[in-house]
């Protein structure tokens, strides 16, 4: 299973009308820098790459658009054919967003919502210019090897807040065929793993129970969970849960920007066996 295989989530995107505050507010707290995409900045908007510390390929970006009354941050998934996703979701009872869209020759995209109301996006490579096909074939082996042992500050894992945790695992498996496991290591948390086609999780299900809140949100790897926690609210954003943690020594925590994004803060214990999960 390769990192850019159909089904894995390998990507999130904040939209914003404000990507000044959306620059301050992640570079302050995760140490990220930003660039911008000339080949994807078209029809009024400007995209701009996020590349985490010590990473050595973007993880993310900010689509912005002045005077957008949008403020979203969503995860997006590898599609091999987005059009074909877009309509066979459509039928597992997905809302199409926004629908196909070809950006230049990048990429193909499309933003839906499942079923219950969680924003992501697909996306596949469009017919690039070469220098970008030969940078996206070139990355392959380090963006395995990366993804099993990021850096702090970046994007490490994904996960679903739900309420009705049957209907979240039936869309989801259905959707991409990912395979979700209760979580032995969660200290009985009503938490499971998600497997979206390789060896090791690279995302979870929350079961928050009848009244609790849906979501689907990025979470980011840091060292230390109640420090940047901290930072964070300092910088405006607020906790909306934790810092807890796992008997195994997992730390994390939950929060909303000062945009009103949900993002998700974690710290993994030494003895972890990939570097990364939940």
């Amino acid at each position: 299973m390769g990192f850019m295989d159909p089904g894995n989530v390998v990507w999130f995107e904040i939209a914003t009308a404000d990507g000044a505050a959306v620059r301050e507010f992640y570079g302050s707290l995760l140490g990220w820098t930003f660039a911008v995409d000339p080949d994807s900045s078209v029809d009024g908007s400007t995209y701009t790459r996020i590349t985490a510390p010590g990473m050595p390929f973007p993880m993310g970006a900010i689509h912005e658009r002045a005077g957008s009354a949008e403020e979203a941050m969503n995860v997006s998934i590898v599609s091999a054919d987005v059009a074909a996703d877009q309509a066979r979701l459509e039928e597992l009872g997905a809302k199409v967003i926004v629908p196909t869209t070809a950006v230049c020759d990048v990429t193909v995209f499309a933003r839906l919502a499942d079923p219950r109301g969680n924003v992501f996006s697909l996306f596949q490579n469009g017919e690039s210019p070469k220098r970008l096909k030969e940078f996206a074939e070139s990355c392959q082996a380090q963006m395995t090897e990366v993804a099993m042992m990021p850096k702090p500050g970046a994007y490490a894992w994904f996960e679903i807040g739900t309420a009705d945790a049957e209907a979240t695992r039936a869309f989801w498996t259905a959707a991409f065929g990912w395979r979700i496991e209760f979580d032995e290591s969660a200290g009985g948390k009503p938490y499971s793993n998600v497997f979206t086609g390789n060896q090791w999780p690279s995302g979870g299900v929350y079961d928050l129970g009848t009244g609790g809140v849906d979501y689907l949100m990025p979470d980011f790897l840091v060292l230390d969970v109640p420090a940047v926690t901290a930072n964070a609210v300092e910088l405006g954003a607020t906790v909306e849960f934790g810092p807890d943690t796992n008997p195994d020594g997992l730390l994390y925590s939950r929060l909303i920007d000062p945009r009103g994004n949900r993002f998700g803060l974690f710290s993994i214990p030494t003895t972890h066996p990939t570097g990364t999960g939940a």
